[in-house]
């Protein structure tokens, strides 16, 4: 019997859309170099090795977020303990909302996404570092 989806991926992106904040690319920008945000690469290291990084950012699979955000995890990274606020992204914004979403609901306060991802950071010309050929 096949299975029955009760919530699609577009309901679960328009859920947290609608309840965290999502940054423009420009305002992304804005916020570099800021002592009190941290941001939070999300995609996987292939994507990293091709496409390179924001310069600073702090890279966490998304797989692994709830284990790092969570200080009772053995997993449990310090810099999500810090009182900053959190600035998730991906390739293109889809995991970085679900991500800023599900950290919000743990209690990480203050987050955000950038709407449009590392794909609109790259194509508004943002700081990128380490991309391969």
């Amino acid at each position: 019997m096949p299975q029955t989806i009760k919530k699609g991926y577009e309901a679960l992106l328009a859920e947290a859309n609608a309840a965290i904040e999502t940054l423009t690319v420009e305002n992304a920008m804005a916020l570099v170099g800021a002592p009190d945000v941290v941001f939070i690469d999300l995609r996987d290291p292939r994507e990293l090795e091709r496409e390179g990084r924001m310069p600073g950012a702090f890279h966490c699979p998304r797989g692994m977020l709830e284990f790092w955000i969570d200080p009772q995890s053995p997993y449990a990274k310090p810099v999500f303990q810090e009182d900053k606020k959190f600035v998730f992204f991906c390739a293109g914004g889809w995991r970085s909302a679900l991500a800023a979403k599900a950290a919000q609901d743990m209690g990480l306060e203050p987050v955000a996404h950038i709407a449009g991802g590392f794909g609109a950071w790259k194509k508004a010309n943002g700081p990128v570092e380490g991309q391969s050929a």
